[in-house]
């Protein structure tokens, strides 16, 4: 049964926690960067071959600022949410499910855990919209509830999401693309194992029958690659990595992870978000997805940092069923 359509949520907004250092504070400045790197993005990034017209059902992006990692993200974003001004215009743009009313989907973010040590499951923010120098971004309350009545690892937790970029990093794309699209927050502590996967595919299960019913849902996965070896060795993980994304393999995918860690030199990790990686593609399988599709990847040398000391970016891009 489908929910109803965005109902005002309680509690106070979400002030953001990263505007002037991930990307810039003032609206004018962020917005011409934003339209810069999809810009940039659509020329660079094309959809893959084959894929045109998608739709598309979810998708992985990086999250550093916005001068690194920002064009491998907007090439992600474009490829799910299509290009700005397409919703609610035909053609429908690639990743939006048939909706005869025009709505914008409802984005459910699976964001990585950067700070809260205490966090072991999954916090949904259950508070007002999230503030961004380019607007509002509202929450969808009764599907983040029907997301935290799944039960344990799901909880309501906003204070995990207070001081943490990964989600908010990606709300300028979001609002640039695809305005009045409402979200579910929710920072993933889960870990790689057995419980993270099981929890994803109850999470897949209830997105299923949302788009089953006429929800235009997507999944969004927010991570970043290998921290901080040289780019030759960030740029092996990630075509180690690739494949057991690409082919919605969590449990191949955690322990791929775990090797690379301790097998490469300068690797602290092999994806910073290898738990909401783990849990979104077992979310993405169980909702149907086919194989995914290589979006963009580079890394912080690409955009000018130090190569000897880089993060890797990824985006990739997962078809309907």
């Amino acid at each position: 049964m489908r929910l109803s359509e965005q109902p005002t949520p309680a509690g106070p907004a979400r002030s953001p926690a990263v505007a002037g250092s991930f990307y810039p504070g003032s609206a004018d400045e962020l917005g011409a960067l934003v339209d810069e790197l999809l810009e940039e993005a659509q020329g660079r990034f094309p959809v893959p071959a084959g894929t045109a017209g998608g739709p598309f059902v979810g998708v992985l992006v990086p999250h550093a600022g916005l001068v690194y990692s920002g064009l491998v993200a907007a090439a992600g974003w474009r490829s799910l949410l299509g290009p700005p001004g397409a919703h609610g215009t035909p053609p429908r743009a690639p990743g939006t499910p048939p909706d005869a009313s025009g709505t914008p989907p409802t984005l459910v973010l699976l964001g990585t855990n950067h700070g809260a040590a205490w966090l072991d499951g999954v916090g949904a923010w259950d508070g007002g919209p999230w503030r961004t120098p380019l607007g509002e971004v509202a929450v969808d309350p009764e599907l983040t509830r029907a997301v935290v009545d799944l039960g344990p690892p799901f909880v309501t937790e906003g204070r995990c999401h207070l001081g943490e970029h990964s989600l908010e990093v990606q709300l300028p794309f979001i609002s640039r693309l695809s305005p009045g699209t409402p979200i579910v927050a929710l920072s993933v502590g889960a870990g790689t194992g057995t419980r993270a996967i099981e929890a994803g595919e109850r999470l897949g299960r209830l997105l299923a029958e949302q788009r089953a019913a006429g929800a235009p849902v997507l999944l969004a996965i927010s991570s970043d690659m290998a921290h901080y070896p040289a780019a030759s060795v960030a740029e092996r993980v990630t075509a180690a990595l690739v494949p057991h994304i690409v082919g919605l393999a969590p449990d191949a995918l955690a322990a791929a992870e775990a090797e690379t860690t301790w097998a490469e030199r300068g690797v602290s990790c092999g994806m910073c978000g290898i738990e909401p990686t783990v849990l979104g593609l077992a979310a993405l399988w169980a909702m149907g997805a086919r194989p995914g599709r290589v979006i963009a990847a580079a890394t912080s040398a690409d955009a000018g940092g130090d190569p000897r000391r880089t993060v890797g970016y990824l985006s990739v891009a997962f078809e309907a069923p």
